[in-house]
């Protein structure tokens, strides 16, 4: 250990000697290059071997080092916007020692989290709250009449802040007394391109460098003569705004909405940076400070390919060259959506591809590149996407929303209000369902059946392997049986021989996979793998054990459950997803309500949330791996036989 940090010391001698922001204060401002140098360095040497989210950290070094200098953390409040860019914050605060545990299970977390940190103020992993907590903290310490003033700052992404919340939080900073600093991360990406037309605003929008100095110095010098109050502040933004539009002929969305705007910099040069930050740091009111950025700044194969460098796995640090991800040979679930959709779309020309910024981490990015005009990626809005949805499903046309799990909880209102209500042919594709591995408690996608189960008029199927997910895509094309929810899990399956014809599977129809009197097991989705080897080594030592394959949550399969309730003996229910409203309470139900009295084991996520680490290792935790649904079919049927 004493070499390693000696060889630490060797290799980065101003970075091994932070262990604080106050300590990161005492150097002078000319060696924060240095400082930003050898962020850069240690963040290759560590994700090389342990991955991580890597081309957005390195793209906003200079960016933290200047807030962190420039501030008061943590009294003053830094609110991150997802948290991808944050690996040099955590580095500067504390955490460099330990950031070799990062995302591994028990170690520090990929995303910023309060409980990990006082310097992370918000949990972070969902884009475009930052400006909405951010507002609330400055209000707060308002409130609390603090003295002296805290300073609080919501860093965001220019993919980010095209969200429906940020547009909310802008909004709302605009009227609501505050001293907001919100900083504009753009570096014209989010994890694929950014699409829209804010991004192509800000890939346009300018105020000069003169201009932005002479208003502030002008500004300074009225406010040191007295001759500029707080109160005259807003009419004085007002007209300049309005004179600065009618001379540039162009209108700031933020000075539109009586937010400074100061910008755009270079988001690299980091003594510039601390300069203006220091000039605008003690402002009152709401402002916006724009600075340029470059993806995966620092390292040539990230900055000119920063979408596959988003999280790129393990690496060469000395060539970039990333190493392949040979596994069992089988597809990705995506993947298999991805083709599938492109084979059903080349036969109905009904068929619409939607996504929410993530066409590659969906794979509909494979029917995008063959029929580019009949896919839409939307960008950060997840609730315009299903409306968007509704309202070519209320046209006569098949659109597929493809949407990471944990981000669709953010468009319920729309899945009820605007396609389960009048019963649309939408088709919600969720991927990463389930348990996702190290991106952790943000990005688990457990909580969709549970949340979607009690709304009407909707489908929820689970396919237990690739040919199922084949063929529950092709059965939901139908007409006449409204929308339809397909959830399966991130990573690979179990085939590699997977592209079968496909067949319609009729709805609320499950499969019966072995039969047994001793005990009962039904399974939903991918998780059903594990049952069935658990199944077949409580078998191999005796136990006869039923196991039901319902691949439908909804409706449930009648005559399946109907001859499991009449075996008579416990039934133990297994889902990759929260235990609380999903497949075990709806068995539960069924049999509370059609007379039957069977005991119900249920087995899933727990009621808490579940942290990050390898995907068997939460698995285990949560005791919902193979050895849990073995151990519990032997021990309940050794207490019945006792």
């Amino acid at each position: 250990m004493e070499n390693d940090d000696n060889l630490h010391s060797a290799s980065y001698p101003l970075l091994s000697k932070i262990d604080s922001p106050s300590d990161l204060r005492k150097l002078p401002v000319e060696k924060l290059p240095e400082v930003c140098s050898e962020i850069r360095g240690f963040l290759i040497e560590s994700l090389s071997t342990n991955p991580g989210h890597f081309a957005s950290s390195m793209g906003a070094v200079e960016l933290t080092v200047a807030l962190h200098y420039v501030f008061n953390t943590p009294y003053d409040r830094i609110v991150w916007d997802v948290g991808h860019q944050a690996y040099g914050h955590k580095l500067l605060t504390g955490r460099r020692d330990r950031f070799s545990t990062n995302r591994k299970f028990g170690g520090i977390s990929g995303f910023p989290n309060p409980e990990e940190s006082e310097y992370d103020t918000f949990t972070a992993g969902h884009a475009s709250n930052s400006i909405s907590a951010a507002l609330g903290m400055s209000v707060a310490s308002s409130l609390h009449n603090e003295t002296p003033q805290r300073n609080v700052v919501a860093v965001i992404g220019d993919a980010s802040i095209s969200g429906g919340l940020a547009f909310e939080g802008l909004n709302n900073a605009s009227t609501t007394p505050n001293n907001l600093l919100i900083i504009l991360n753009d570096n014209d990406m989010s994890i694929d391109h950014n699409v829209g037309a804010l991004n192509s605003y800000l890939t346009n929008i300018n105020t000069t460098r003169g201009y932005n100095k002479f208003r502030l110095n002008l500004y300074k010098i009225l406010r040191k003569l007295h001759l500029v109050t707080e109160r005259q502040r807003d009419f004085i933004l007002r007209f300049n705004n309005s004179l600065k539009s009618l001379l540039g002929k162009h209108q700031n969305i933020f000075e539109g909405l009586n937010i400074r705007y100061f910008g755009p910099f270079d988001g690299h040069d980091i003594e510039k940076i601390v300069r203006v930050l220091n000039d605008i740091k003690d402002m009152n009111g709401p402002r916006l400070l724009h600075l340029r950025t470059v993806k995966g700044k620092g390292f040539a194969p990230a900055e000119n390919d920063p979408a596959q460098w988003h999280a790129p796995g393990k690496f060469d640090p000395a060539t970039g060259k990333r190493q392949s991800d040979s596994g069992n040979g089988c597809a990705k679930y995506q993947d298999v959506f991805g083709e599938t959709l492109l084979e059903l779309a080349l036969q109905n020309d009904k068929i619409i591809g939607i996504t929410a910024a993530m066409p590659s981490g969906t794979s509909i990015s494979i029917m995008q590149a063959k029929m580019p005009h009949r896919v839409f990626d939307v960008g950060i809005s997840e609730g315009h996407a299903i409306t968007f949805a509704g309202g070519l499903a209320k046209e006569g046309l098949r659109p597929y929303c493809a949407i990471y799990s944990s981000f669709l909880q953010r468009a319920y209102d729309q899945i009820i209000h605007d396609v389960a209500i009048m019963k649309l042919p939408v088709t919600f594709c969720i991927d990463r369902s389930g348990i996702v591995g190290e991106d952790g408690v943000t990005h688990h996608g457990v909580f969709d059946l549970g949340y979607l189960r009690i709304i009407p008029n909707l489908i929820i199927a689970a396919p237990r392997n690739e040919e199922t997910l084949r063929n529950l895509l092709f059965t939901s094309q139908a007409a006449d049986h409204g929308p339809m929810v397909i959830r399966y899990p991130r990573g690979k399956g179990q085939n590699p021989d997977w592209r079968t014809p496909m067949r319609e599977i009729p709805i609320g129809r499950g499969s019966k996979m072995t039969d047994g009197n001793d005990i009962v097991v039904i399974s939903l989705g991918t998780i059903g793998n594990m049952a069935g080897k658990a199944v077949a080594r409580a078998e191999s030592e005796g136990i006869s054990a039923a196991w039901y394959d319902m691949i439908f949550l909804k409706p449930l399969d009648a005559d399946l459950m109907k001859e499991a309730a009449e075996k008579g003996v416990t039934i133990i229910t297994v889902e990759d997803g929260v235990k609380n409203g999903g497949l075990g309470s709806a068995v539960t139900e069924w049999l509370n309500d059609h007379g039957y009295s069977n005991r119900v084991i249920r087995i899933g996520v727990p009621d808490n949330f579940v942290p990050h680490g390898k995907v068997p290792e939460l698995m285990t935790q949560c005791c919902m791996d193979e050895e849990a649904i073995y151990q519990t079919i032997v021990e309940t049927v050794q207490n019945v036989t006792k």
